[in-house]
């Protein structure tokens, strides 16, 4: 994976997450559309990966309970740009997430907030304060797309994390209909690149991102 490159004012800090030395996990059930190799990732070892990329004392999973809120940039593996919150767009489309930056600033920030009692991940854009939706009843294009416009937390706002430590690659599956994120590199127009809950596994590139930590 080549390095993320910014321009003035990007990420100095920022670290790509990589897995904690500390030992290997024990082995999961596999799940239908994960490939051998990946593995579902909680809040806990998400903050022992964050600790381990700000350089911090190295902490077990179960150990780094503190806080596990993590501020993470996505970058698609695809077209190797910065997942995007559109607060521009006109609605229904308004707060729609796109791989297509390659500047950071508050539209390319998330916060990754841990549900112990769900087990998943709630996203909420650090630039409207709104958590990231899956749109299962929007049509054509905009179906099942991911948009920053939620208040609160439902079934639509859950996602599961996985992780991939021989690709350092991360993929994202929505709660709400099963299926995992996929960058839209084939369309055009306002949503090419967009985010979308729509396919049966990981299957490559497209279902594929990197996580940097914020230092946040």
């Amino acid at each position: 994976m080549t390095s993320l490159l910014l321009t003035v004012g990007a990420l100095l800090t920022a670290s790509t997450l990589v897995a904690p030395a500390a030992g290997a996990a024990p082995a999961e059930t596999p799940v239908a559309g994960v490939p051998a190799g990946w593995e579902k990732i909680d809040g806990p070892e998400l903050a022992a990966m964050n600790d381990e990329a700000a350089g911090k004392p190295s902490l077990s999973a179960t150990q780094a309970t503190a806080d596990e809120t993590a501020y993470l940039a996505i970058e698609s593996v695809r077209n190797e740009k910065l997942v995007t919150a559109e607060l521009n767009y006109a609605a229904p489309n308004t707060g729609a997430l796109r791989a297509r930056s390659t500047n950071l600033g508050s539209w390319e920030s998330f916060a990754f907030e841990w549900d112990d009692a769900t087990e998943t991940y709630a996203l909420r854009s650090m630039a409207n304060n709104r958590y990231v939706a899956v749109e299962l009843n929007q049509t054509g294009n905009s179906k099942n797309l991911l948009r920053a416009r939620s208040t609160g937390v439902g079934g639509w706002e859950r996602f599961s994390l996985y992780y991939s430590e021989t690709l350092d690659r991360w993929a994202l599956q929505s709660e709400a209909n099963g299926l995992f994120v996929a960058m839209e590199y084939n369309f055009t127009g306002s949503l090419q690149y967009a985010l979308r809950a729509r396919s049966a596994d990981i299957s490559g590139s497209w279902e594929e991102f990197v996580l940097y930590d914020l230092g946040l």
